[in-house]
């Protein structure tokens, strides 16, 4: 006899207890603690036919957003593949959305996660995994929207309704709600005090609003509920953490919580790295000397030149480690391979195509100090930037780029203009309000 999970979902399960061990690893997955894959291993390992369990361990892998988990998520397509008979429809349908990530058709599998909630608004990894394909899809208004409409179908009661409420969080806050945003986040950590998303979603709002006094203070008076040792966001969290430090120009503290929090082990997990690359982005166009830190992190990335092309936030990210240490064969390795995926089909080459591309010539030429250059590669793409990916908050190292680039390139009517509209947006931040004063000197 089928079972179905604890949110009254049917799944083509008949073990209770690989049902049980998959509802650990979701709350695993929603609250980043623990090991959510090792979790969902031991419940295939007393069930290989569970369905439910090769469809999550597959959506984690998924989830990381590169080309080195490939050989993963196609060995769990082949064992589904087997077992699809015996599926549900909307396992089945998992199970295509996974087959489309992995063929590069990453708006297939969002608009296929679409159609389970639309049926199954309780399934709470289409949910989870859905809302984070929007994100590394640049989906803003889904965002919030996917979430809204599955939202009426949960109550206070259903196992991760508070983990909901903190996707909801940001996604309002990804669409400029910034009130309700903060209310949705709020009302998450009421519920489940751990949960790291929510304020992740929070802290965006301070950041959004200029609020860093206050936002370093919930960040840091609450780190035993998101900054703990098992937890696989905190790199993440405190990375915003040292961004609404870096506005306040304490570089030593800066620094201080990259080698402590950020990059500590030296990750060759792309997603960390790139917060690692954004924030020493950050310093470097500030003039702030970041020591070796720059030069490690370029070596990892050139040492993982495969993933050049696969993604093109990521090879953003990638160019500016490469340019900053002045790689230059390896800038222009990259540049060709983003350049070769922009000729292909699926959704990286749509967005390589309209920002990617065009942000990595861009910062290839600041580096080279090609200043007017890289401000008219810069220019059309500022606002469609969301294209590739990312939040407001990572997406604002473009325009930081591009001010700066100004600056040196003498253009101070157009940097004092960019400027102006920072400031009109966060009039309270105070590296805005230096990068006004930058703006109208003379002689930069």
């Amino acid at each position: 006899m089928s079972l179905s999970d604890a949110r009254g979902v049917p799944t083509s399960a008949t073990s209770p207890e690989s049902l049980a061990l998959f509802e650990t690893a979701m709350r695993q997955f929603q609250s980043y603690r623990g090991d959510a894959v090792a979790t969902i291993d031991r419940a295939l390992a007393g069930d290989p036919d569970f369905v439910t369990g090769h469809i999550f361990r597959a959506e984690m892998h998924t989830m990381l957003w590169e080309r080195s988990v490939l050989p993963e998520v196609e060995a769990e397509l082949e064992s589904l593949g087997a077992l699809a008979g015996g599926a549900t429809e909307r396992e089945r349908a998992h199970i295509a959305a996974i087959a489309d990530w992995a063929a590069g058709d990453w708006d297939g599998m969002g608009a296929r996660l679409d159609r389970i909630l639309a049926d199954e608004p309780r399934d709470a990894l289409a949910l989870q995994v859905g809302h984070l394909s929007d994100f590394f899809r640049g989906e803003r208004d889904n965002l919030r929207g996917r979430v809204a409409r599955a939202l009426p179908a949960w109550t206070q009661e259903d196992p991760g309704y508070g983990f909901v409420l903190g996707m909801a969080s940001f996604g309002l806050e990804e669409c400029g709600d910034y009130g309700a945003a903060e209310d949705a986040a709020r009302q998450a950590i009421a519920l489940e005090p751990d949960d790291c998303w929510a304020q992740h979603g929070l802290c965006h709002v301070m950041e959004m609003q200029a609020r860093q006094e206050e936002g370093i203070a919930f960040m840091e008076g609450r780190q035993a509920h998101w900054a703990q040792d098992d937890n696989g966001f905190a790199f993440h969290n405190w990375w915003h953490v040292a961004l609404l430090n870096l506005d306040n120009d304490r570089f030593d503290r800066v620094l201080e919580i990259y080698d402590a929090a950020i990059r500590p082990g030296q990750s060759e997990i792309q997603l960390e790295m790139l917060d690692a690359a954004a924030l020493l982005w950050r310093l470097h166009l500030r003039g702030i000397d970041s020591g070796g830190r720059y030069e490690a992190l370029a070596a990892t990335y050139e040492a993982q030149a495969a993933e050049h092309g696969f993604y093109a936030f990521n090879d953003m990210h990638a160019a500016m480690a490469y340019v900053a240490t002045g790689r230059e064969k390896a800038a222009a390795a990259l540049e060709q391979a983003a350049a070769a995926a922009a000729e292909g089909a699926g959704s990286n080459a749509r967005m390589t195509r309209e920002v990617g591309l065009p942000i990595v010539r861009a910062v290839r030429a600041f580096g080279a100090g090609r200043h007017g250059e890289a401000v008219d590669l810069l220019l059309p793409v500022r606002y469609r930037a969301q294209v590739f990916g990312g939040s407001h908050a990572q997406r604002d190292i473009v325009h930081r780029t591009l001010i700066e680039a100004a600056i040196r390139d003498g253009r101070h009517g157009l940097a004092q203009a960019l400027v102006n509209e920072r400031i009109a947006l966060k009039p309270d931040c105070p590296f805005s309000r230096s990068l006004a004063d930058r703006a109208g000197e003379d002689g930069i």
